[in-house]
């Protein structure tokens, strides 16, 4: 067993990594529906890696004896002026991810929670990997601009996204 503060941050967490899910699907309707169908396809990748981070959390507190305590998602923005847009807020959302998993991290260690620590780690990993790819493809975006063939080449790279 843990102590109740750390399982009520993991708990406040995999609820921003439902919402952050959520905020991804949501970007991925707008796509669609702007005829970024690449676009939309990197967002519903990202909903799919979200919704693993937060049942990484369930499963961690279940697996310490934990109770899970799922509470309301928030709605997330449905409208946004661009693509650049788009990835500007994501690139600003993920490095908000990140903080919340560093306070986190810092609640686990005045708790002196070592395997939340090490939970934790690959967390830290991961938003490095999450800000590093938002990043280049908002240069990118910001470098080529929205228009003609380049974001359209860009929208058939985004597509390929395992």
């Amino acid at each position: 067993m843990f102590s109740k503060k750390v399982q009520d941050a993991i708990n406040e967490q995999i609820n921003k990594e439902l919402f952050s899910a959520y905020l991804y699907l949501s970007m991925a309707a707008w796509a669609e529906a702007h005829n970024l169908p690449g676009f939309g396809h990197w967002m519903k990748t990202q909903f799919k890696e979200e919704t693993a981070h937060a049942m990484k959390f369930f499963d961690y507190v279940v697996d310490r004896g934990g109770t899970v305590t799922l509470k309301a998602i928030e709605q997330p923005e449905v409208e946004f002026k661009s693509a650049t847009e788009l990835f500007e807020k994501t690139l600003t959302h993920e490095k908000y991810v990140t903080s919340l998993i560093h306070n986190l991290y810092a609640l686990a260690v005045k708790e002196n929670d070592y395997p939340t620590q090490v939970l934790l780690q690959w967390y830290i990993s991961e938003q490095v990997e999450e800000e590093k790819h938002a990043s280049a493809i908002l240069e990118t975006l910001k470098a080529v601009g929205e228009k003609g063939q380049a974001l359209v080449m860009m929208d058939h790279e985004l597509g390929k996204r395992a």
